[in-house]
């Protein structure tokens, strides 16, 4: 054979004969007549192909059982998988062991399954349905709980959305109160200021009122007095001071304090005729009441017959 290998010739020496111990046996030892050389026997019956197509290990029927598939390998998750696979499936694979342990990273493809399903029923192979038909039933049960978890996930998310809504209305409503809050007490804190300065407005007031300035001197210290005062009430505008209207307004209970009422042919009733005291406004807080007199309208006139009514009375 023309790719067959042929090993040299070797002359085969025996060993050296061995000596048995008394206790087995009593005879003495024969000797053995040396072996003598032969030529080995061709290996002309052992094929060794060298050729790149053949395998280099003898096949035999034990090596064909192992190298057949079981029902595990082929239902094994192949590296082969088509990238058409479903979300599913990638998030199963990712999910990781639940609640059957490490059996979840072993299930094959749906594809595989669905292969393997059909070749077993093809060949009348009862058990490889029965073991598919229960992969079918864990990967249903799978989905139910996937399902259930979804629906679980989105009422989860729903809910926090409402919360969320919730929350940022309620910041708005604390932002919102907490700047109303905080006008409230530098208003305040504004007014407790320009009371206290009120009466130094009024004698100002009462001051260039009975001031009549003759001489130079004096008016020199009028128009200084005037300069004063001029920078006192840009100061008060500046922060919002404002004077509660009097003279021919009608009177406000909220901005006024009435001390008398007089008659006035010339206003109606409820007409304010006179200011005693000037009232003052903070944006819109009243820091003082305005002191007024009111008009209760014309008087009376009695007539000339109940006139002369009256002086005969008198008379008799």
């Amino acid at each position: 054979m023309a790719n067959s290998l042929f090993l040299p010739n070797y002359t085969l020496i025996a060993p050296p004969p061995r000596r048995l111990s008394a206790s087995v046996s009593s005879k003495p030892n024969k000797p053995q007549p040396p072996l003598l050389p032969c030529p080995p026997p061709p290996l002309g019956f052992i094929n060794f192909s060298l050729t790149s197509n053949s395998s280099s290990s003898i096949i035999n029927p034990s090596s064909r059982r192992r190298a057949a598939s079981s029902f595990k390998s082929r239902l094994a998750p192949q590296d082969s998988v088509p990238p058409t696979n479903s979300r599913k499936e990638s998030s199963k694979s990712n999910a990781g062991p639940s609640g059957s342990g490490g059996d979840e990273e072993q299930l094959p493809s749906l594809k595989t399954l669905l292969k393997v399903y059909k070749e077993a029923i093809f060949n009348g192979d009862g058990k490889t349905v029965s073991e598919v038909e229960a992969i079918i039933q864990v990967i249903e049960n799978e989905k139910k709980e996937l399902v259930e978890k979804v629906s679980s996930a989105s009422a989860e998310i729903t809910s926090g959305k409402e919360k969320l809504i919730r929350l940022q209305a309620d910041f708005d409503n604390c932002r919102k109160r907490f700047d109303k809050e905080r006008l409230t007490v530098r208003t305040d804190a504004q007014g407790e200021v320009i009371e206290s300065l009120l009466p130094m407005v009024d004698n100002f007031e009462r001051a260039r009122q009975y001031l009549k300035p003759e001489t130079e001197k004096e008016k020199k210290i009028d128009a200084s007095y005037q300069g004063i005062y001029k920078q006192f009430v840009e100061i008060m505008r500046s922060l919002d001071v404002a004077v509660v209207p009097t003279v021919g307004k009608p009177f406000d209970p909220s901005l006024h304090e009435a001390i008398a009422r007089e008659e006035s042919q010339e206003l109606k009733e409820g007409i304010i005729i006179q200011e005693i005291r000037r009232g003052f406004l903070l944006g819109g807080r009243l820091l003082r009441p305005a002191t007024v007199k009111v008009s209760s309208g014309p008087g009376s006139k009695k007539s000339p017959v109940a006139t002369e009514k009256t002086t005969a009375g008198v008379e008799k």
